[in-house]
């Protein structure tokens, strides 16, 4: 597994020496092993590690997992920034799954530039890739959704990396028993209420059942090529058409390929709410409909609080 762990790392150039590197710790299996990982190659690389835990606050035994990678702080002697989030939270409608991601990653930001980290290390494998990616198939995606989780990924100037990304859930649980760690559990990841537990003990023990033992890396594979396809398409669509994102000009947006034409849409959304969750594809064809048929003034309101206005000659995306 080190072998795997080191040729991600060189091969994506995740890791530079001297870096301050945030790692995301919950105690799980995953955040575990790469912040033991990690810790190995701190003196090689000349790395400054820091610890993020993040406390959901929706289980009974949080706390304890809170204390937990606490003592592996104390234990490896580095730093730690602990958040507990507001059980309100899940009180403000919408996807529960989405508020928690947000949340998340607003404190990693936060924490990021607070301590003046340059990267931010986050513990997906090789199976959370697969489940991703069916979870999106199965919910309906686009060439950006099929993608999957990325190695590396700037977001607000941090750098969000996964080294764990190529390595699959068997192998981590087998090293942590070859250094007689145990990790903590999360109850909730046993539940089926949730679609990503579905697919992670009964789709994907089927599909590797019945239909390709390999579904996993096949999948995996299925998200890479996908990605450099998406990233050759995303820079194609950047260069076309110069000029304010936030206001495209209707005669040339028409003359595009309906494949970029659609890039450039998501791009003028991703200009104001800085991605494009919560845009689907029936987004997308209304805009499109917005286009091409229906008269000037018209508009189409999206999700967050943006809405895009036909004129007589443009196309202007703003915040409502």
């Amino acid at each position: 597994m080190q072998a795997k762990f080191l040729e991600t790392i060189r091969k994506y150039n995740l890791i530079q020496k001297q870096d301050k590197i945030l790692v995301a710790v919950s105690g799980g299996p995953d955040s575990l092993t790469l912040l033991l990982k990690l810790f190995s190659l701190k003196k090689e690389l000349g790395l400054t590690l820091h610890i993020a835990h993040v406390d959901h606050a929706l289980r009974k035994d949080s706390r304890s997992d809170a204390l937990f990678v606490q003592q592996w702080a104390r234990r490896l002697d580095l730093p730690i920034s602990i958040a507990r989030l507001d059980p309100k939270l899940k009180d403000k409608g919408g996807s529960l799954e989405e508020l928690y991601r947000q949340a998340r990653l607003d404190f990693f930001i936060k924490t990021a530039r607070e301590i003046k980290a340059n990267k931010v290390a986050l513990g997906h494998n090789l199976d959370d890739q697969a489940e991703t990616i069916l979870m999106r198939i199965l919910r309906g995606t686009g060439l950006s959704g099929l993608s999957g989780i990325s190695l590396k990924r700037k977001i607000k100037n941090i750098i969000f990396i996964r080294p764990l990304l190529e390595t699959n859930r068997k192998e981590i649980e087998a090293f942590l028993r070859s250094r007689g760690v145990k990790a903590r559990m999360d109850s909730t990841n046993q539940e089926d209420v949730f679609l990503r537990n579905r697919i992670r003990h009964n789709l994907l023990p089927l599909l590797r059942k019945k239909y390709n033992h390999n579904i996993v890396k096949v999948l995996a594979n299925l998200a890479e090529s996908i990605s450099f396809d998406y990233e050759y398409l995303d820079q194609v669509a950047r260069n076309k058409l110069k000029g304010s994102k936030l206001s495209l000009k209707i005669g040339a947006i028409r003359r595009l390929h309906p494949a970029i034409l659609r890039l450039k849409i998501r791009q003028s959304i991703s200009c104001i709410q800085g991605n494009t969750r919560r845009i689907g594809f029936q987004h997308i064809k209304e805009l499109e409909d917005l286009l091409n048929n229906r008269p000037s003034g018209a508009i189409v309101d999206l999700p967050k609080g943006i809405s895009v206005q036909k004129t007589r000659n443009t196309l202007r995306f703003y915040k409502r």
